[in-house]
C-alpha cells in the first residue's frame, strides 16, 4: 500500500509520496543564518508543517544549529494567558523530547508562576543549555488570540532585544496562515502590538517569508514517484492538467492525484488521462474536500470579501486595501502573477462563484435536457431567451440577496449556466480586474461557447464592451460569442432593458443580451 498521495497532515518520509522542500525554503534557511525572527505564511495545506519538521531534522544533522519544531494549536482559542502558555510549554516539553532528548528540560510550573515571562524564561533556559545556537519554529501560531498573543509576541520581542547579553534563540519563525500584522483582529489588540511595525524583530516589511507552491517540474516528479511505486502512467496531457488546474498547491496535486489512483482508476495498467483528473477535480468540489470547506470559510470573512467581489465583477479595487489583499494574498487565494492580481488557481476560480451560488442553484427549476438540440449541441440561444425570462421575473430579486451583492448579476447567471452545464460541460472563468468584465467559457463538448458580462451604468457604452469581448473572442481563437449586458439605469423599463440583438463588430458576430 505504502506510499501513497497524502491529503492529511503533514507528510512522512516512506509513508507519503512527498518532495524535498530544500528549494522552497531556501529563502528561510537564508533569514535563519541572518538570525532574523520572521513570519512564514502560506494558506491551509500548502505543505507549512511539512516543510517545518524537514527543516528542524536537517538543522539538527548539521553541526552549525539545533532546532525546535512546536505546534501551538492546541492553544487555539485560548486568551487566558495562564492557560495557554501552560499548553505552550507542554508542545516546548515534547519538541524537547522529540528533536534534543539530551538537554534537560526547564520547570514549566515553577515558570506558569508569571505567565508575563514563562515564555521568555524557557527560551532562555533552553538556549543556554546548547552548543550550538537555537532555532525555533513556532507552527499554527496565529491561533493564539486576545492577551496570550500580545504576551506572547511581547516576550519573543524582549528575547530578541536583549539577546546579545542574555542567552536566546538565534531565530524564531512564526508559521500560520496569516502575517504577524494579522493576528491582532480587534483595536484594543492593534495597540497593544504597535512596535511592530517599527522595532519589531518581526519585521513585516522587511522579513515576512512565503511558502511557494510546487514548481510544474515538481508537480511531475511528485506524480512520478507514484508511477515508479506502481507502474501506473499519468499521460502527459494528465500531469499538465493537475499542473493547470492546481497551480502548484501540494493538496490541490495530491488531492486530485489521490481520488484518481485510489478511487477511480485503481487499475494500475490504465494510464490515467486529463479526463480523469478532470473527473477527479469535480469530485473534490462537490464533495467539498477539506481545503475546499475551508476556502469556502474564508470567502465568509469582511477583509477576503473585499478583495474578492471585486474581482468578480471585473472592478478596480477601492483604495486603501493594502492590509486586507496582504492577508488575503497570505491565504492563498489570490497571487499576484506578471504583476497582476489572480485567483491563486482555475479549481479556486470555479469553486468561488459556484459556492456562493450554492442554494440560487437548487432552487432553479431548469433542467439541462430542454437545452439540449437534437444533436447533442447546447441551445444556447434558447438558454439566453430563458434567462431573460427568469431574471426580469425573480433573479433580479434574488441577486439581491447574496452576501456579495455587488457582483449579484454576475453570480446570478453563473448560477442559471451552472446548473445547466452540471448536465454535461463545464465553465471556465477569467476574472479581469480593473476590466470592468468577466469572461465566461462555455465548454460543451466539443463546443465551446464565449461569454463576456458587463455592468452596464451611465458611463459604459456598448462600443466599448463590444471591444471587449472582441478581444476576448480573439484570445480563444473565435469568431463569435456573447455579450451579457446588465443594465442598471433605473430609468430604464423591462422592455428597452430586455433585448437580444446580433452584430459584426471588428469581423466578429456578437450576440448582445440585454438585461
Amino acid at each position: 500500500m505504502l506510499p501513497y498521495f497524502n491529503t492529511s497532515g503533514p507528510c512522512v518520509p516512506g509513508k507519503h509520496y512527498m518532495l524535498s522542500p530544500e528549494r522552497r525554503f531556501r529563502h528561510v534557511l537564508k533569514l535563519i543564518d541572518e538570525e532574523k525572527y520572521f513570519t512564514l505564511h502560506a494558506g491551509r495545506q500548502t505543505g507549512k508543517s511539512t516543510a517545518a519538521q524537514w527543516l528542524v531534522e536537517r538543522l539538527n544533522r548539521g553541526a552549525q544549529y539545533r532546532a525546535l519544531w512546536v505546534d501551538v494549536q492546541t492553544a487555539r482559542g485560548e486568551p487566558d494567558p495562564a492557560k495557554a502558555f501552560k499548553t505552550v510549554l507542554a508542545k516546548l516539553d515534547t519538541a524537547i523530547q522529540m528533536y534534543l532528548p539530551e538537554l534537560p528540560m526547564p520547570s514549566a510550573d515553577a515558570l506558569l508562576d508569571d505567565p508575563r515571562t514563562c515564555i521568555l524564561g524557557y527560551l532562555r533556559e533552553v538556549s543556554s543549555r546548547t552548543e550550538h545556537p537555537l532555532v525555533v519554529l513556532f507552527d499554527e501560531v496565529d491561533c493564539l488570540v486576545g492577551d496570550a498573543m500580545v504576551l506572547f509576541l511581547t516576550q519573543l520581542r524582549d528575547g530578541y532585544i536583549a539577546r546579545s547579553k542574555l542567552p536566546f534563540p538565534q531565530s524564531v519563525a512564526l508559521i500560520g496562515q496569516r502575517q504577524v500584522r494579522d493576528y491582532a483582529l480587534s483595536e484594543v489588540d492593534r495597540r497593544a502590538i504597535s512596535w511592530l511595525g517599527s522595532a519589531s524583530p518581526f519585521n513585516i516589511t522587511a522579513e515576512a517569508a512565503t511558502l511557494e507552491p510546487f514548481n510544474r517540474e515538481e508537480v511531475e516528479q511528485l506524480l512520478l514517484q507514484h508511477t515508479e511505486h506502481t507502474g501506473q502512467k499519468f499521460e502527459p496531457e494528465a500531469v499538465e492538467r493537475v499542473w493547470y488546474l492546481s497551480q502548484g498547491h501540494p493538496w490541490l496535486v495530491n488531492a486530485m492525484a489521490d481520488q484518481v489512483v485510489n478511487r477511480d482508476v485503481e487499475d494500475r495498467s490504465i494510464a490515467v488521462t486529463a479526463e480523469h483528473v478532470e473527473a477527479a477535480k469535480e469530485t473534490i468540489i462537490t464533495e467539498r474536500r477539506t481545503n475546499i470547506d475551508s476556502l469556502i470559510a474564508k470567502l465568509r470573512d469582511e477583509r477576503v470579501k473585499r478583495i474578492v467581489e471585486p474581482m468578480l465583477v471585473g472592478a478596480p479595487l477601492p483604495d486603501m486595501l493594502d492590509d486586507d489583499l496582504a492577508y488575503t494574498l497570505g491565504l492563498g487565494i489570490v497571487a499576484v502573477r506578471k504583476g497582476q492580481l489572480q485567483v491563486a488557481n482555475p479549481i479556486y476560480r470555479e469553486v468561488m462563484p459556484r459556492v456562493l451560488t450554492y442554494a440560487q442553484q437548487l432552487g432553479l427549476a431548469q433542467q439541462p435536457a430542454w437545452y439540449i438540440k437534437a444533436d447533442g449541441g447546447l441551445d444556447l440561444p434558447k438558454l439566453m431567451t430563458e434567462w431573460q425570462k427568469f431574471w426580469r421575473k425573480d433573479g433580479h430579486l434574488a441577486a439581491e440577496g447574496f452576501s456579495y451583492r455587488e457582483a449579484g448579476p454576475h453570480l446570478m447567471l453563473m448560477a442559471f449556466l451552472q446548473r445547466i452545464v452540471n448536465g454535461g460541460g463545464r465553465i471556465e472563468r477569467e476574472y479581469g480586474l480593473g476590466r470592468g468584465a468577466l469572461d465566461l467559457m462555455i465548454l460543451w463538448k466539443h463546443e465551446r461557447h464565449a461569454i463576456e458580462v458587463k455592468l452596464r451604468r451611465d458611463t459604459e457604452t456598448e462600443q466599448d464592451a463590444l471591444e471587449q469581448v472582441t478581444r476576448y473572442l480573439d484570445t480563444c481563437g473565435l469568431s463569435e460569442g456573447w455579450l451579457v449586458m446588465f443594465d442598471l439605469r433605473k430609468e430604464l423599463s423591462w422592455e428597452q432593458k430586455l433585448f437580444v440583438r446580433e452584430v459584426e463588430f471588428e469581423g466578429k458576430r456578437v450576440r448582445i443580451v440585454g438585461c
